[in-house]
This record gives C-alpha cells, sequence and structure tokens, in this order.
C-alpha cells in the first residue's frame, strides 16, 4: 500500500481492509472449518498435545498456529492449502516419534535426555548453568512439593519436556534451605537450624561446624550457613 493511501478516516480500510464486507461471513466459515480440522488433528495427534510439550510437539502447534491463519484471513488462499499445511504437521509428528521409538539414537537428538539438577542434596551448578536455570527456580519447584531443604533430596531432575521430577532421601540429613530468605516467620515454622552442620550456600554441600571450613570442597566458594533440618 502507497503511502498516500494511509488516511486515519478511512474506516472501510481500517475495519475491513481491502476485502468486501462479504468477506467477513467467509471468514466465520472459514474459522469454524478451520477449528473443526484444528479439533480433529488434536485429537490425531495424541493425548501428549493436552499436557506437557516436548521441543518436538511445541514446534509442531507453532507450526500448526502459523498454517491455520493465511486460510482463515487471507481472500485469496483456499482451505485444502492449509489442511494440506495440517496433514504435514501430523505427518512430521507421527514420523519422528516413530523414528524415536526404533532408535535410541534418534530419540535423544529429537526429544532430548533428562538432566540431573540436585545430588545428594548438593546442586549441579555445571548442570544449571547449561540449561540456563536459576536456584529460585529450582527452590520454587521444591518448596511446591513441601520439600524445604536440600537435606530431603535425593534427585532432583529437569526432565526432556520440562518439568521437574523429585525424588526425597529416605533419612532426614540437614541441608541448605530452599524458604525465602527474607520471610523468616516461615523458615522457622517448618525447619530449624542444625547446630552441628553448615551448608554451603552457592551448592548446597554440607560439612561439621567444627573444624571452621574454609573454601567449599565441591564450588569452592566460601558462603557457610546454618544448615536445617
Amino acid at each position: 500500500m502507497k503511502k498516500d493511501e494511509i488516511r486515519l478516516d478511512d474506516w472501510q480500510r481500517i475495519l475491513f481492509g481491502d476485502a468486501p464486507v462479504e468477506f467477513l461471513f467467509e471468514v466465520l466459515v472459514r474459522t469454524a472449518l478451520i477449528y473443526l480440522t484444528l479439533l480433529i488433528m488434536m485429537r490425531l495427534l495424541g493425548k501428549r498435545m493436552n499436557g506437557q510439550l516436548t521441543n518436538l510437539e511445541l514446534s509442531v502447534m507453532l507450526t500448526m498456529g502459523a498454517i491455520m491463519a493465511p486460510p482463515m484471513q487471507i481472500p485469496d488462499r483456499g482451505l485444502l492449502s492449509g489442511t494440506l499445511g495440517l496433514l504435514c504437521a501430523l505427518a512430521f509428528l507421527r514420523g519422528s516419534n516413530l523414528l524415536g521409538f526404533v532408535s535410541k539414537k534418534a530419540e535423544k537428538l529429537i526429544h532430548g535426555t533428562e538432566t540431573i539438577l540436585i545430588r545428594e542434596g548438593i546442586i549441579q551448578l555445571d548442570e544449571m548453568a547449561r540449561n540456563r536455570l536459576s536456584r529460585q527456580q529450582i527452590f520454587a519447584a521444591l518448596r511446591s512439593e513441601n520439600v524445604y531443604h536440600l537435606g530431603k533430596v535425593k534427585r532432583l531432575y529437569l526432565e526432556a519436556y520440562g518439568i521437574f521430577s523429585i525424588y526425597e532421601e529416605k533419612q532426614d540429613k540437614p541441608g541448605l534451605t530452599v524458604m525465602p530468605p527474607a520471610d523468616e516467620t516461615i523458615r522457622t515454622t517448618y525447619q530449624k537450624k542444625d547446630d552441628h552442620t553448615l551448608a554451603c550456600g552457592h551448592c548446597g554441600k554440607t560439612v561439621p561446624t567444627s573444624p571452621e571450613p574454609g573454601d567449599c570442597p565441591v564450588c569452592t566458594h566460601r558462603q557457610w550457613e546454618p544448615a536445617v533440618c
């Protein structure tokens, strides 16, 4: 569109664009048909599309959104091209899942693998940096599962499809608190200090209070605070 064709009082263009008013009814029909097609596609794609998405499934969802928009809104685009695009997305997802089923290497390449973020109460700092996670993110995940210090964490996994899986220690042992430092009331309500153990505030490694510790043997930081249980 040329610059001199743009006028703020041109309500016909602003509201309806270059298409005639009758195209609004066609948009209604197109949207209904695409919506029904999408519902069918979602059923064919499987229950996983309604839960946590893998990278592959998220890519397919974004692709489907891009495929659906033009047939619904652009007059010179037919519905068959959009439907064909949706079928291609379905075939791509099903084919990739089948490839991942028959080949473990392909499965790892397509879907990724799980990552251990906490092992035996110690934060795996390299893995956190690799996955661009902060301590507050994993602390929030632990608090949501009623885990209030790292001493209770045997393993914390970041699954390939983005959720956290927590496995607790069978025996209680002290560890680094995951409670918000500014909320002293909640900290004292759900946990108590262990007078014989210190925890590294950087990685969660625990050591005895005596003799006085130097640098953390895991992360080399010197940021000790009382462990809690």
